[in-house]
């Protein structure tokens, strides 16, 4: 099989894989465990290359997958817009990944989580 099932349901394993790229996308960082941040890996990498197209074709394929949060990290108070995080998407970070192949993402290895020593890691872009 070519992905984690994550002892989780398909409908749920799905929407948790949308709201960790979306925080991903929005934050630039996120904590979580390893199998997830191997997963979510996967998600943003193909949505950071549907930004770098930057099509319209490509804008709605990650509108479909990317959910409606505002990144309020940027907003402006002249114009009192609050940018989506498909808008940092297909603006801030396709450019700053222009010239790069793939290999958006790091995932650094942290501490086990304290309970049920589960690995963690932190998933950031590069």
């Amino acid at each position: 099989m070519g992905y984690r099932k994550l002892g989780r349901k398909s409908d749920q394993r799905k929407a948790m894989l949308r709201d960790l790229t979306t925080d991903l996308i929005i934050n630039e960082y996120i904590v979580t465990t390893e199998a997830r941040a191997k997963e979510v890996r996967k998600t943003v990498e193909k949505m950071i290359t549907l930004g770098k197209r930057g099509d319209l074709h490509a804008r709605r394929q990650a509108a479909a997958y990317v959910r409606n949060e505002i990144a309020e990290k940027d907003f402006n108070e002249e114009t009192e817009t609050f940018p989506t995080a498909l808008q940092k998407l297909f603006g801030d970070i396709a450019t700053r990944y222009e010239g790069r192949n793939g290999g958006y993402t790091r995932i650094l290895k942290t501490e086990p989580r304290r309970g049920d020593a589960a690995p963690m890691a932190i998933i950031e872009l590069v």
